[in-house]
């Protein structure tokens, strides 16, 4: 007769032990969305989740965001917003009655302030901001692209994949020549503007990464938990997908 026992282990990095290495993790500033004239900025799962993931696996963590300074998450986002969208969200509701969490989302580095040097991996969330403030974002590609090239951990969700659209290597070649990634996709972007009855984004990831050459663009079923590492370049679907890109990270870092 087959044993019936499964046993599961992994570790948690225990309080007053040394970390292990930083990780850098960058959000959009707030900007104003032109095609809902909304304030937007990060979406707060794709940071609190990878955060914890890191956090429980011995990495210290640090945020620059693409204008320094303070941030904002989507309302739609934040588990108090009158909305309910994301009441479920325990984990960024908890960060947010830590002093230091809420210090550190009023104070983050600029871009030109980040030595890549300190950090043994890149993350980059995403929400609604970055399809204004990445795209096309010279000094955020640089980075990103000097994160890759050095073959540390690169990591990219949601609508944080828009810099994968244009961000090419110090070759000339697009990062994502060859590689199999992902991002958020049409259907997610059809269920969105259906839910609040208007176009949200100005173009659409999914759409765009198809018409591209040379890449293989690949999403799961919507708002799953999705996540592809090709080589040190580790992608995430949409916002539920956070913890399973950073896990990705942890697993190279550590491995």
């Amino acid at each position: 007769m087959a044993s019936s026992i499964k046993e599961a282990q992994a570790y948690v990095h225990s309080h007053g032990m040394q970390t292990k290495g930083k990780i850098l993790m960058v959000v959009s500033s707030p900007t104003i969305s032109k095609q809902t004239g909304w304030p937007i900025g990060f979406w707060a799962a794709e940071l609190t989740h990878p955060l914890h993931v890191f956090q429980e696996a011995g990495y210290e963590v640090d945020l620059a965001s693409t204008e320094g300074g303070k941030i904002e998450m989507d309302a739609y986002s934040d588990p108090t917003d009158s909305s309910s969208y994301s009441a479920h969200d325990i984990i960024s509701l908890g960060y947010m009655q830590l002093d230091w969490f809420n210090t550190m989302l009023g104070n983050t580095k600029k871009l030109s302030e980040v030595n890549s040097d300190d950090y043994n991996a890149i993350f980059l969330v995403g929400g609604q901001g970055p399809m204004y403030t990445y795209q096309g974002n010279k000094a955020l590609e640089n980075l990103f692209v000097g994160f890759y090239e050095t073959g540390k951990p690169s990591a990219v969700v949601c609508h944080a994949t828009t810099l994968l659209l244009e961000a090419k290597t110090t070759r000339g070649d697009l990062v994502v020549d060859d590689k199999t990634w992902t991002g958020f996709s049409d259907a997610e972007e059809d269920y969105a503007d259906n839910a609040v009855g208007q176009k949200i984004q100005p173009y659409r990831i999914e759409e765009e990464a198809r018409k591209m050459p040379n890449t293989r663009f690949k999403v799961a079923v919507p708002f799953s938990s999705y996540a592809i590492a090709d080589g040190n370049l580790i992608t995430g679907q949409q916002q539920n997908s956070g913890a399973a890109a950073a896990r990705l990270v942890v697993e190279q870092l550590d491995g």
